[in-house]
């Protein structure tokens, strides 16, 4: 009878055990953030009060991936921007948006570079999308969204990404992911667009990207040209891109950091004006390294922007249609 009651308490206290751990370990998980890179919108439009709305009641493309993050579990959202563009972009975007999430502010400046360098005699551009989030390391301590100011990702794209962020840790690799969406989604009838082509293992996990600067719409389907256009390579339309939409740990930021003087090193000597330290560059490289995983996620919405003018009545007539279907309310944040 003892033993018998010696075991069952040992069970209980194992599962007792086993409780408290998996209570602590739930304290630990942070709760994901967005981060938007919006320091470019100020030079694209001419000033923010120059961005032109994509329905009636005033919405910009920015408010609507707010709101279909918000639905899907983010309370906060870090801006990255620029000094220039501060006093606008707090009038115009974020005292609305306080209203509904958590507000934070960083600042990209092309002078933030490590100590030892210089920047180049008449250089404006910014350092790229690496160092735009490298911006950011103080507003970030657990996991992260990415994604660009102006493009329209769709509801469900936040939902995945949310979801996995909110369920993975790093372990022995860095455990990242992106949303992936069908290249011929992500097309315009206008002109051409950059995209990058992604290469997946048989776990859906990201092994490679090409960046494409150069891809469109052809007779006889999508293709990119490397050489301005004097040849073109067809590409399945279901081929897998990137959208720039990623989801991190807090560990790329270290490693954006410490990879930051290297890329200077080759990029001041071989394109000083305009060399760039791109997100995808570090991902691919860790990836490479085998020090990280990234899971593609699938999105099978329709992606919207508005590269050219042109672009703008589909924009409208497609945030239209999705608001009559009840995608979105007629008025997003008063139904907030």
């Amino acid at each position: 009878m003892a033993l018998y009651t010696t075991i069952s308490v040992n069970v209980q206290r194992t599962a007792a055990d086993r409780l408290c751990n998996f209570g602590k370990e739930m304290k630990v998980m942070k709760k994901p953030v967005l981060v938007i890179m919006a320091a470019g919108m100020g030079s694209r439009y001419g000033g923010l009060k120059q961005i032109d709305p994509v329905d009636k009641e005033g919405h910009i493309i920015m408010d609507f991936s707010m709101y279909d993050a918000k639905r899907a579990g983010f309370e906060k959202v870090v801006f990255i921007i620029k000094h220039e563009i501060e006093k606008d972009f707090k009038e115009n975007v974020g005292e609305r948006i306080s209203k509904y999430m958590d507000v934070a502010y960083a600042y990209q400046d092309i002078q933030n570079i490590p100590e030892g360098f210089e920047v180049p005699e008449g250089r404006v551009k910014p350092w790229g999308t690496a160092h735009a989030v490298l911006s950011a390391i103080d507003e970030i301590d657990g996991p992260f969204a990415v994604i660009n100011a102006d493009d329209y990702y769709g509801r469900e794209a936040f939902e995945l990404i949310y979801d996995y962020l909110a369920s993975h840790e790093d372990d022995e690799k860095y455990r990242y992911t992106m949303v992936g969406y069908e290249l011929g989604n992500t097309v315009t009838d206008n002109g051409h667009v950059a995209r990058g082509l992604c290469d997946m293992n048989e776990k859906g996990e990201l092994t490679g990207i090409h960046e494409r600067t150069r891809i469109e719409k052809r007779e006889g389907g999508i293709a990119y040209s490397e050489d301005e256009g004097a040849t073109w390579t067809f590409v399945p339309a279901d081929t897998t891109v990137s959208m720039n939409m990623w989801g991190f740990t807090a560990s790329i930021l270290k490693e954006i950091k410490e990879r930051f003087p290297a890329f200077l090193e080759e990029g001041l000597k071989s394109n000083p004006m305009k060399c760039e330290y791109f997100l995808p560059t570090v991902v691919s490289d860790l990836i490479g390294e085998g020090k990280a995983t990234a899971a593609v996620l699938k999105s099978r919405d329709k992606w919207y922007g508005v590269t050219y003018k042109e672009d703008k009545p589909v924009v409208m007539e497609a945030i239209q249609r999705m608001k009559d279907e009840g995608v979105y309310p007629q008025h997003l944040w008063e139904e907030a």
